[in-house]
């Protein structure tokens, strides 16, 4: 993870790769013979992303981009999508009643919340055989830091999709509302506070996004380096960052500042992921946080309602001790896993149709759909139009969502076709990849974290519950700032110190502990 990284979409194929998921192929140890030609049926789970076409598809089976996937790869794929927003929860229903795919999609490693110990407890079959005989692209462009995220016991259980470069964050900004101010782009907090005054003098109803849960607030709580799902080195022990009180502290009075000037929404605290983007799209936002990649989606939703409205990557404010930026990612974003009651025959099969994944045709078909109504070809050469309406472009992120196995950092073949696109990949290469903070995390997760939920990070973008919410209540001014460190000692007594004790242990004995530090 270090600064400067050069970000490519590594698509590692040999002479002999696959072109799609026709022929045979035997395994020499079992004389197993993976019947290709033949359409094979197997049941997956899989999250809806948060995207909106997705969520309100009444059966995703019937979708003609299932559909035409199932014909490129010859399978009979049975789809039950889970909620974004309700995944965890969903995830731990479908453990316990037992009611478990063939093919199971999470959001994160192997022993994630949303896994619910069902890797530790044997419902998945480990993969290292399989991988090695029947996915040698696989094994070849998945980093070491991926597998040691989808791995338990020394062996490999699910299938990544990886990041190449883990810092994906950005601040976006408003720059045609920015021009109206007669503001420089912000560089420090201080100057990031003086926009903000000057969009809303301007009429903006919400200079700075917020959304639940304080999801993508890394702009401020960056700033001061004190993301709350983020571990350190203290001394001779590992603790959250929210340990530092001064820093927290200035931090929750930026947000406190924000608030009572009408900054931020009032109902910051309640902001789902779709109130959040409609907000953007709708034009009422000057400044937020988000995933680079999603530039050209930004642009292309704004200008239907705002022609002329600008939207660029800036970069993150400075705090006063210079840190900044987003946190880093850890190596993966979702991966795999095959039920261990799946028949050898059928999980040979699986793991071909998501060895596919990283073939020419898996990625022209994700990027631009299908030849004749999607994208056409002249001389070779691929002519394909971004679509720009609201409707095809979530149709379009619809049919991304089932890229399995890439690198998912950005779509090279596609983002190179736009302006839009070049301008996010030049913005990744020259802010974003520069920026970022890092953490210690933990593969398998810390015990303790199961044993005191309240206590433990959500994810690595959101905090444990408790801190959280002293948060939410120092903001609206229902608890003083100033009480910070009892929040600190509350949060020991809750299974705090147990969580402490473990990861400083698991940290010295260099058990699982993955170290990414920070960019400046």
């Amino acid at each position: 993870m270090k600064k400067g990284m050069v970000i490519a979409l590594t698509l590692v194929l040999t002479a002999g790769a696959l072109s799609g998921c026709g022929g045979g192929a035997t395994n020499p140890k079992s004389g197993d013979t993976a019947k290709k030609d033949e359409v094979t049926k197997f049941s997956m789970s899989m999250t809806t992303s948060g995207y909106k076409y997705a969520e309100q598809t009444a059966d995703v089976n019937k979708e003609k981009w299932v559909k035409k996937l199932e014909e490129l790869t010859k399978v009979d794929l049975d789809l039950r999508m889970i909620p974004l927003k309700d995944f965890d929860q969903k995830m731990s229903l479908m453990f316990a009643s037992n009611d478990i795919p063939d093919l199971v999609q999470n959001v994160g490693g192997a022993t994630t919340k949303g896994m619910s110990g069902s890797v530790e407890a044997g419902v998945f079959m480990p993969l290292d055989d399989l991988l090695k005989q029947y996915a040698p692209n696989i094994m070849k462009a998945i980093p070491k830091e991926a597998w040691q995220e989808t791995s338990y016991n020394g062996k490999i259980y699910g299938i990544p999709s990886w990041l190449s470069n883990p810092s994906r964050r950005a601040t976006f900004i408003r720059a045609d509302l920015l021009a109206k101010t007669g503001l420089p782009a912000p560089k420090t907090v201080d100057e990031f506070m003086t926009l903000m005054r000057a969009l809303k003098a301007k009429g903006v109803e919400n200079p700075y996004q917020m959304r639940e849960n304080f999801k993508y607030a890394d702009t401020i709580l960056g700033a001061y380096d004190v993301l709350p799902a983020q571990f350190e080195v203290k001394g001779d022990q590992v603790v959250p960052k929210f340990f530092d009180v001064e820093n927290m502290t200035k931090a929750l009075q930026t947000f406190k500042t924000m608030f009572d000037e009408g900054l931020i929404p009032k109902d910051f605290a309640s902001i789902s992921s779709s109130d959040y983007n409609k907000n953007i799209e709708a034009g009422k936002v000057g400044m937020w946080s988000a995933n680079a990649q999603s530039l050209s989606g930004y642009r292309n939703k704004l200008k239907n309602l705002v022609p002329d409205g600008k939207i660029e990557i800036i970069s993150s404010p400075r705090g006063p001790e210079n840190f900044g930026g987003h946190l880093l990612y850890s190596s993966i974003n979702t991966s795999y896993y095959i039920n261990n009651k799946v028949s050898q025959e059928k999980a040979i099969r699986i793991i071909q149709f998501l060895e596919w994944m990283l073939t020419p045709e898996a990625e022209k078909y994700f990027s631009f759909g299908i030849e004749g109504e999607t994208y056409t070809t002249e001389n070779g050469a691929i002519k394909f139009t971004p679509p720009t309406e609201t409707s095809a472009i979530e149709e379009d992120q619809f049919r991304g969502m089932f890229w399995f196995v890439h690198d998912v950092v950005y779509n090279k073949a596609k983002e190179e076709m736009s302006a839009d696109g070049r301008d996010m990949i030049k913005y990744l290469d020259t802010i974003v990849s520069k920026e970022g903070l890092g953490s210690i995390r933990f593969v398998p997760q810390l015990e303790s974290f199961s044993k005191y939920p309240d206590a433990a990070p959500a994810g690595d973008d959101v905090g444990p519950k408790l801190i959280i919410d002293h948060m939410i209540k120092m903001i609206y001014g229902k608890e003083p700032i100033s009480d910070w460190p009892k929040v600190i000692e509350e949060y020991k007594a809750k299974g705090g110190n147990d969580i402490l004790k473990e990861a400083t242990e698991r940290y010295k004995k260099s058990n699982g502990a993955i170290v990414s530090k920070n960019i400046n």
